[in-house]
C-alpha cells in the first residue's frame, strides 16, 4: 500500500537474508529521523526478517536468482524479475522516491533496475568485502558504493571513485554494547564463551566446538561458562555432551536477547559474516572465527582479514576446523587474559559506529534534498 507523504521519499530495497534486511533496517531507522518517509521494496523472502523494519509502507515484488546454468532456470528467473521490475517502475511513477538504497540480494534487483531506467539517484550499500552480484550490476549506475569494510572486491572498473567506505550500519542494542566495558577477566576466574553460526547455527560447529571444549585440561574447562546457539536437530546431543563433562553450557537454537550474551562473553567463536564481524568490532570483543566454507567468492575470509591483521580475531578455514586444530588454539586463547584485554581493545578501535549515520548522509546528497 502506498501512502501519500509530502516528506521526500526514500525507497529501500533489500531481501533474501538478515545479512541484507538488518543493516537496511538501521539505515531506514536513521532516514526516519531525518524525516524522511521510507518505503521497503522486497520480495517473499525478505518479508520474513523485515518484521520490526520501520517502512511507513511496503511493495512486494517479484525476484529471483539469475545464477543457475539451466537455461529453464534462468528463464523464469529472467520473466520474474522483469516482473517485478514494471511493478516497480509503476510505483515509482506514484509515489516520486528521491534516492533509491540498495542493499544487496535478488530481491533490490526489480527497484535498482526501475531507478536505473527512470534517473532516479541510486545508493548502494555492500555489506561484505567483495561486491554480490546485484550491486555488481548497478555499481557504475549508483551515485556512490558504500561498503562495511575497507576491502571490496569485484568492483567494477569505473566504479572506483565512488567507493565510500561507512561500515556496516547495526541496531542500537548492539551499538549500546559499545560503552560497555569488557567483562573482568583474569587467568583462572570463570571465562564466558559464547558461540555463534548465524541464524540457522552451523552443524559443524556442534560437532567440534563441544568436543574440543571437553577436551581442554580439567582445570580450564571447570573456567569455562558456554553460550552456544545450536541446530534444533543438535540440541539435545551438544547439551548432553556439555552435562556429561560438568560444563556449564546453555545451548538453544536461537537468543532473542544476542545483545546482552555479547556484552556478557569474553570471547566469540563465529562466522565470519558482514554483520558478526561487524558487531564484533563495534562491541569490541575478540574472536575465532571459521569462515563459511561454500560462501560465494569465499567472501567471509575476506570479511575476516581487517580483525586478524587487526590484531583483534583468529581465523580457522573450515577445511581444517577439527578438535585438533581448533582444541589447542582455544586453549591458548582462553589460558591468557591479557592476550584476550588486548584483542578487545584492538577490535573495539576497529568499529564503525556512525555507519548509518555516514550512509544516510551520502543518500541525502546523492538525492539533492536534505529533510528537516
Amino acid at each position: 500500500m502506498t501512502v501519500p507523504s509530502t516528506k521526500p521519499l526514500v525507497v529501500v530495497a533489500a531481501g533474501g537474508t538478515g545479512g541484507h534486511m538488518f543493516p537496511a533496517q538501521a539505515f531506514a531507522d536513521e532516514m526516519h529521523a531525518r524525516g524522511w518517509t521510507v518505503a521497503l521494496v522486497t520480495d517473499e523472502r525478505g518479508k520474513k526478517y523485515a518484521t520490526n523494519f520501520p517502512a511507513d509502507w511496503r511493495l512486494e515484488v517479484e525476484a529471483a536468482t539469475f545464477g543457475s546454468k539451466m537455461p529453464h532456470k534462468l528463464l523464469a528467473s529472467a520473466l520474474k524479475l522483469r516482473a517485478g521490475t514494471a511493478e516497480a517502475k509503476r510505483n515509482f511513477e506514484k509515489t516520486k522516491p528521491k534516492v533509491v538504497a540498495g542493499f544487496g540480494g535478488y530481491p533490490s534487483y526489480p527497484s535498482l533496475s526501475a531507478a536505473r531506467a527512470m534517473g532516479v539517484p541510486i545508493v548502494i550499500h555492500e555489506q561484505n568485502s567483495v561486491l554480490g552480484r546485484v550491486n555488481r550490476l548497478f555499481a557504475k549506475a549508483a551515485k556512490f558504493v558504500a561498503c562495511g569494510f575497507d576491502r571490496l572486491d569485484r568492483l567494477p572498473p569505473g566504479a572506483e571513485e565512488t567507493k565510500r567506505v561507512v561500515g556496516n550500519p547495526v541496531r542500537n542494542a548492539i551499538k549500546a554494547v559499545r560503552e560497555k566495558p569488557y567483562p573482568e577477566l583474569d587467568d583462572a576466574g570463570p571465562i564466558n564463551i559464547l558461540i555463534t553460526g548465524g541464524s540457522q547455527g552451523a552443524r559443524l560447529f556442534g560437532e567440534v566446538i563441544p568436543k574440543a571444549i571437553i577436551g581442554l585440561p580439567a582445570d580450564q574447562r571447570a573456567r569455562v561458562h558456554v553460550v552456544q546457539q545450536a541446530r534444533e536437530e543438535q540440541l539435545e546431543t551438544v547439551r548432553s555432551a556439555y552435562k556429561a563433562a560438568g560444563v556449564d553450557a546453555t545451548v538453544e537454537a536461537f537468543f532473542s536477547d544476542m545483545h546482552e550474551r555479547l556484552a556478557a562473553a569474553h570471547l566469540i567463536i563465529a562466522r565470519a559474516g558482514a554483520s558478526t564481524v561487524t558487531e564484533l568490532a563495534i562491541a569490541g570483543r575478540p574472536s575465532i572465527l571459521i569462515p563459511l566454507g561454500i560462501a560465494m567468492d569465499d567472501h567471509q575470509t575476506a570479511n575476516a582479514e581487517g580483525m586478524v591483521t587487526g590484531a583483534a580475531a583468529d581465523v580457522v578455514p573450515e577445511p581444517v576446523f577439527t578438535v585438533e586444530t581448533f582444541g589447542p588454539l582455544l586453549l591458548e586463547r582462553i589460558s591468557n587474559a591479557g592476550v584476550l584485554r588486548a584483542r578487545a581493545k584492538a577490535a573495539w578501535q576497529l568499529g564503525k559506529p556512525n555507519a548509518a549515520k555516514e550512509l544516510a548522509d551520502l543518500a541525502e546528497q546523492a538525492a539533492g534534498v536534505k529533510a528537516t
